[in-house]
């Protein structure tokens, strides 16, 4: 028997909440929610889950509280945040956190599936740990998430360790719709705001990057997208 993706849903808008569970159940789903963010929070820390859907804006804890609490406890869960605000800052301030997605209200319930499947689907890293080297002072172990940069211990999150060694795999520049479609798993990216790819690539500059702003092995080459150079691999 296959065994159906739980995912947890914390939103606090009754309707909302009512049609992304019926949705998800059609799409053969187990769905557990909660409206209040504490209650959100309890029940994400003692639950197993697929994926979590976090509102931002929740009663009694937010979902930046509700984010960082469960990363004390796993870096590896995948959590897609929704928002009814679309700033800079707000998409900036939820992707700077780690969170794996990110997705605006209004949405598209087909987006919000897509983005969903892609995650449950890419969270399951599989095959023995394995250490990816960008030089000397600069090493992330894939399946733990966890490297040295310069004599620091750093954390990594899965989206991040997946877009390096997809780039390290390549050995040549991808563009930001080849991320899109190999990495975050979407088969059109005409609707898909790019600022997801570039947040991500400045995320990960600034953890092996001496100088983020000039960077020496994640690299931009204008017109054809983004290359990391690595000493070995």
């Amino acid at each position: 028997m296959r065994i159906k993706p739980t995912l947890l849903i914390v939103e606090d808008e009754p309707s909302i909440l009512r049609g992304l569970t019926d949705l998800f159940i059609f799409h053969g789903f187990d769905v557990e929610s909660e409206m209040d963010g504490q209650k959100g929070l309890n029940r994400a820390l003692k639950g197993q889950f697929s994926c979590i859907i976090l509102d931002v804006m929740l009663p009694s804890v937010n979902g930046f509280e509700i984010y960082n609490a469960i990363r004390l406890q796993s870096q590896v869960q995948p959590i897609l945040m929704l928002t009814a605000k679309n700033t800079e800052e707000d998409i900036i301030n939820g992707l700077t956190l780690g969170a794996d997605d990110y997705l605006a209200k209004p949405f598209s319930t087909s987006e919000l599936i897509l983005r969903v499947t892609a995650l449950i689907r890419r969270s399951g890293l599989s095959g023995n740990d394995y250490k990816l080297t960008i030089n000397d002072d600069v090493s992330i172990c894939t399946q733990k998430l966890i490297g040295t940069s310069y004599n620091k211990e750093m954390r990594y999150t899965r989206r991040e360790v997946t877009i390096l060694t997809y780039l390290n795999q390549q050995k040549k520049p991808v563009s930001r719709d080849e991320l899109l479609r190999k990495v975050w798993g979407y088969k059109s990216t005409e609707q898909i705001d790019t600022r997801t790819v570039d947040i991500h690539i400045a995320k990960i500059r600034k953890k092996i990057e001496i100088v983020p702003k000039f960077p020496e092995h994640l690299v931009t080459l204008r017109g054809e997208g983004y290359q990391l150079f690595c000493c070995q691999s």
